[in-house]
């Protein structure tokens, strides 16, 4: 089953409404998101997480050749609803670059995680 996070970024561009509540829950919950982040850290990443992670770094790719050189930041609402429109009808070539950044994100993954274990023991 997917989250309501995942729903929304697969199957469509969230409205003000979305973006809003979203940020509300964020804000509300970021104590606990920070402690989790910081457990998270020591651990290895499991293959699904990291398929995730992929994905991100390849939207990403796409959404800066798309906004040329603007800030995603910088856009009204409205704007990064369309933006999103765009980036629905670009999902294969999202798939097709984050199966190529995989090797690249796994071995980032180990070196974070060797780099936090050996900052604890020391």
């Amino acid at each position: 089953m997917q989250s309501f996070r995942e729903y929304i970024v697969t199957n469509e561009a969230m409205t003000m409404a979305t973006r809003m509540k979203m940020k509300a829950a964020f804000r509300k919950n970021k104590v606990k998101i920070a402690i989790g982040r910081k457990k998270a850290a020591k651990k290895l990443a499991s293959p699904e997480k990291l398929k995730q992670r992929a994905q991100k770094q390849a939207r990403n790719i796409l959404i800066n050749k798309l906004l040329k050189n603007r800030n995603k930041k910088e856009l009204t609402y409205a704007q990064r609803q369309a933006l999103e429109v765009q980036m629905a009808k670009k999902q294969g070539a999202v798939l097709k670059i984050a199966k190529k950044l995989l090797p690249a994100v796994k071995k980032a993954d180990r070196e974070k995680v060797k780099a936090r274990r050996n900052d604890q023991s020391s």
